[in-house]
């Protein structure tokens, strides 16, 4: 790039905003990011935004916790504690598994919920102590922001394209994190 010139294009409605996107994407315009104050559906394929495969980890860190739980299980109950419960036999996992279903459920839950949101934060980048990345702190409540990258572009003809997409508000920013 030739330059760190960035354009920041604010919206306040996600419809105008997805109609901006695409039609920046039909333009061939780069768009470096999208902030928005809560979930724009559609906006990850609309933007070109590969697939994720995080849905993938959610599924074997499930498996994770189903194979604890039943190692746990297993050992506790049959192998290194045996105790008859209400009748029930202690000798053989497959005859007390009814009763483990309820266990194997939740450490299944557990294990998926909690090592989502840390592959999450690790994929994102998202850190304790880390410095807010947002650039205009009215993204957190009722606009929509789009970042634009101006390089190699006519400053007047983007700006009039832009606000002919919908845009509110359009602002030029130096920014040498993308020169």
């Amino acid at each position: 790039m030739a330059s760190g010139n960035v354009l920041h294009v604010l919206y306040n409605d996600d419809d105008i905003l997805m109609k901006a996107v695409k039609e920046l994407r039909s333009k061939h315009y780069r768009i470096i990011e999208v902030y928005t104050p809560f979930p724009v559906h559609g906006l990850d394929k609309a933007m070109g935004l590969p697939y994720t495969r995080i849905a993938i980890c959610s599924f074997i860190y499930g498996l994770i916790g189903l194979s604890v739980a039943t190692l746990m299980m297993n050992f506790i109950m049959i192998e290194d504690w045996p105790r008859n419960i209400g009748g029930k036999p202690s000798f053989s996992y497959l005859q007390n598994m009814p009763a483990f279903v309820p266990i194997m459920f939740e450490l299944t839950v557990f294990f998926a919920a909690h090592l989502m949101v840390i592959t999450f934060y690790m994929r994102s980048k998202i850190w304790p102590f880390k410095k807010a990345e947002n650039p205009d702190v009215r993204t957190t409540d009722d606009h929509f922001l789009i970042e634009v990258d101006a390089a190699n572009h006519d400053l007047d003809e983007l700006s009039k394209f832009l606000y002919d997409t919908g845009a509110t508000e359009i602002s030029l920013i130096h920014n040498e994190e993308h020169a």
